[in-house]
Order: structure tokens, then C-alpha cells, then sequence
């Protein structure tokens, strides 16, 4: 067994450990780096990266097939199923050098390409390296969750994990979960000629804004998905080669391929939890505002945390770390201007409280301001006129918007911008945009919201009337 001191641990080179690990190194800390698996982690391997490079060749081909509005033919895409995998494994692979343990020696990190267990408080072993840490950071991550369902395991089914590596292109592929992986997945599919079958036992894209998720839903069931909401998957078996999933309602839904899109669980099977006075959770690890354990010496962060479970939020997260233990400062966590995408077509975006969630809050203070997609020149020019954004705002300041529509992941910056600046809706009126862009929707709502004051007040139109008599 070998002995290893440090400054800082970090277990996981996902988007959060790796984020701590370059800037404490690179502040001067000493650091080691342990990762079991690839270096990325979820989200360059298995995620992020792939699916949105997935989703690029699925719009292309639905670009090719949808063009007559714009003046040229429709044609039907001639769609290379493998080779749209090769494109996203290049996507992959050119953005790997980043994240790679070559990149993060260079900044002086010690690398080891082991999974950690802790075997104390201040102690971690990883291969026959034995370390002790002054402060220890888990950034292990999560999985897909594979739900406990009878006959699951007499059937082939693919994750997110797997997916990307389906080089045959699926006839009929059913998905089991419509949150926004499976939904970002049902349309990617459609869109590169497969049939698309979504079994999710509630609502589908229930964690968002109904009014926006509905634009989204409408728009792949237009597209050919086929979504079934309020059925809970009883039973999965193989008929002669063909995947029934049953419910428990009696319906049957065939396929031939299947995708468990039905959530994540946290990573924290090997770590070892007891033997470092590490209390787990239901949904991974319990931790304060800080993100300290209830063990002092150790943080966790990113989907570990047991919160949103996003790649910006680890990130995020990673920030508040290198604060709190390279400098000794005081640093919370906040959530309120912490944005998420869905990055189907049209996207969905949200940060701060929905529409419901702001009423419950603020009752009658809440005011909704509100401007529709189909208002927007640019989208016009471009027939990208489907959807509309909507402001909650309180006493002036906007505490949360909705966002669905085309490039709904780019204007959803703004706000988060807002709310964690705390500025007020007329600052944001203030802004000149260009035109003619997709993002004067920003500032066009923000204008939605003085409309009444400015253009239905009489008092301000008495006094202009008066101004105006009086003016030499």
C-alpha cells in the first residue's frame, strides 16, 4: 500500500470534479484527481455532448424534409444511421482533449484512474494508493436508474449509456420515461426515420411549466411520436424478438428496441460512506448550504448533492467548493437563478419559479408579463414563430421565466442574469438589442410588462396632454 498526502481529493472527473480540480491546482493547492471510469465523465461520455450532437443530425434531416416553406423542395433525408453515431463520437472525441488526464497533469493535478472508497474520516483508498486529504470533494456523479420492473432483466435494453453506441438504426423504439431525456431522444429518433413509442406513468415533461410543455408535447406527437402519459410500465417481456412493454392498465406496446429514460440515481455505491461519518440520502448525499457532509471535512457536489441535476449546476457548485476550501470564506448555495434546457425543437427553458409556483408564493403580487414567438420578426423571417416567453415578476423584479421556443436555451441566459443580480424588470427594458434577432424577445417582454402603466394609465396621459399644451 502506498501512502499519498494532499491538499485537496476530488473523486469523479465529471464536470464538477475536474472544475475543482484545475482551479485548486492551479491556485496552488495540491491536488489529486481519482477517476474509475472515463475522464468527462457522465456528460461529455454519455450525456450532454453526445445527445445534442445526436439531436444537430436529427435536425438536419428534419430540415431536409421540412424546407418547402422556405422556398426549396422537400426531399426525403436519405439518413445514415452509423455514420450519425460516427458524428457524434468525432463531436466526443474532439472535445475529450479538455477533459483529458494529460491536460489535467499539466496543471500539476495527480491523476489516478481508480475508484475511491473511504476507509476513514480523512482517508480514502483507491487501488493500492492509500490517501489522506485535508479536504476530500465527491463529484462521483449519477446513473440512469434502472427501475425494478418484472421481466426487465429477460429483455436487451439500452441507457443512456448505451445508446450512443447503437450503431444499427432502430424500426420501432419504445422509451420508457418522458422527462427530457427521453423526450430529447423520442425526437431525435423520429426525426432519423425510426418509429417512436414514449410510456411515461405521469406527465410527460411534468417537472415544467404545463402551458410551455405543451408546445413541446403537441409538437413531437405532430412529428409522428406516439406519447402515452398516466402509464405505469407493469411488465416487460420478449415476444419472439420483439419488446412488449405492458402496463398496468392492460395496454401493450411493441417495439424493437428499448430505452430506460426514467430517471438517475446518485453514485455513491463504492465510496463507502459509513466509514467517513457520511450520511446518505434517498437522493445521494445529505449537505448543507455550504455543500458540506456531515462530515466537515468533506464536500459533495454536483448530482451527488442529491439537487438539480445538471452539468452547469456542478460546475457551479465547483465554484462555491474552491471559495469555502482554498480560501476559507463563507459561500452558500443558491438555486433561484439556476437555469435548465430541454433541448427538443422548439426548446424549453426555465429559471426562477414557474407561473404556478409564483402564485403559491406571492398570491395576487405576482404580475405575468408575456410575448409570443409569433410577434418576433426574426422568427417570422425564419417560420420559427411557434412558442412564446413569459415573465413572473414581483414589486418590478422578474422571479422567474418561462421560455419556449426556438433557441430558448440562449435567451434563458438573461434571466438567469436577473434573477441573480437582482435586477429590475425596467433595466432589462433598458437593453437594446439588435435587430432583427430572436433575442428582442427578452427585452420585448420586459417592454409587455410597462405596456399598461405607460400606454393604459390615464394620469400618465393627462400629464403628457399637459406637457404638451405647455411645451414652447
Amino acid at each position: 500500500m502506498k501512502d499519498l498526502k494532499t491538499d485537496i481529493l476530488v473523486i469523479g472527473a465529471g464536470s464538477g470534479g475536474l472544475s475543482v480540480a484545475a482551479g485548486a491546482s492551479q491556485m496552488g493547492a495540491k491536488v489529486v484527481l481519482l477517476e474509475g471510469h472515463k475522464m468527462g465523465g457522465d456528460c461529455l461520455n454519455f450525456g450532454c455532448v453526445p445527445s445534442k450532437a445526436l439531436i444537430a443530425s436529427g435536425k438536419a434531416a428534419h430540415g431536409q424534409a421540412n424546407a418547402s416553406a422556405l422556398g426549396v423542395a422537400d426531399v426525403v433525408p436519405q439518413v445514415d444511421y452509423a455514420a450519425a453515431k460516427d458524428h457524434v463520437h468525432d463531436v466526443i472525441a474532439q472535445i475529450e482533449p479538455m477533459d483529458s488526464q494529460e491536460r489535467f497533469e499539466g496543471f500539476g493535478v495527480t491523476v489516478i484512474r481508480e475508484y475511491g472508497s473511504f476507509v476513514s474520516r480523512t482517508q480514502v483508498q483507491a487501488g493500492d494508493q492509500l490517501i489522506t486529504a485535508r479536504r476530500i470533494v465527491i463529484a462521483t456523479g449519477s446513473s440512469p436508474l434502472v427501475p425494478s420492473i418484472p421481466g426487465l432483466e429477460q429483455v436487451p435494453y439500452f441507457t443512456n449509456e448505451t445508446i450512443f453506441d447503437l450503431r444499427e438504426r432502430p424500426e420501432h423504439l419504445l422509451i420508457i420515461g418522458g422527462g427530457p431525456i427521453g423526450m430529447e431522444m423520442a425526437q431525435a429518433h423520429i426525426r432519423l426515420g425510426c418509429d417512436v413509442t414514449v410510456i411515461e406513468g405521469q406527465k410527460a415533461l411534468g417537472k415544467d411549466d404545463p402551458e410551455a410543455a405543451a408546445v413541446v408535447l403537441d409538437t413531437l406527437r405532430a412529428e409522428g411520436v406516439a406519447i402515452h402519459e398516466n402509464a405505469t410500465v407493469a411488465q416487460i417481456r420478449d415476444n419472439k424478438g420483439v419488446v412488449e412493454v405492458v402496463t398496468e392498465n392492460g395496454e401493450v406496446f411493441s417495439g424493437s428496441h428499448l430505452l430506460l429514460a426514467a430517471g438517475r440515481k446518485a453514485n455513491t455505491d463504492r465510496l463507502k460512506l459509513e466509514a467517513a461519518g457520511i450520511e446518505p440520502t434517498r437522493a445521494g448525499i445529505k449537505v448543507d448550504a455550504s455543500l458540506r457532509t456531515t462530515n466537515p471535512k468533506v464536500y459533495a457536489i454536483g448530482d451527488v448533492a442529491g439537487g438539480m441535476q445538471f452539468t452547469h449546476v456542478a460546475g457551479y457548485h465547483a465554484g462555491v467548493i474552491i471559495r469555502s476550501a482554498l480560501f476559507g470564506l463563507p459561500s452558500k448555495v443558491k438555486t433561484a437563478h439556476i437555469p435548465w434546457a430541454t433541448y427538443t425543437d422548439p426548446e424549453l427553458a426555465q429559471v426562477g419559479l414557474t407561473e404556478a409556483q409564483a402564485r403559491d408564493k406571492h398570491g395576487d403580487k405576482v404580475e405575468i408579463a408575456r410575448f409570443d414567438y409569433h410577434h418576433n420578426d426574426r422568427a417570422i423571417s425564419e417560420r420559427k414563430t411557434k412558442g412564446f416567453i413569459k415573465v413572473m415578476v414581483v414589486k418590478g423584479r422578474p422571479v422567474g421565466a418561462t421560455i419556449v421556443g426556438h433557441q430558448a436555451g440562449e435567451l434563458i441566459n438573461l434571466w438567469s442574469l436577473a434573477l441573480a443580480n437582482n435586477l429590475k424588470m425596467g433595466q432589462i427594458a433598458a437593453m437594446v438589442s439588435p435587430y432583427p434577432t430572436i433575442g428582442e424577445l427578452n427585452k420585448r417582454v420586459a417592454g409587455a410588462y410597462f405596456t399598461p402603466r405607460l400606454f393604459e394609465n390615464q394620469t400618465v396621459k393627462r400629464v403628457v396632454g399637459f406637457i404638451q399644451r405647455w411645451m414652447p
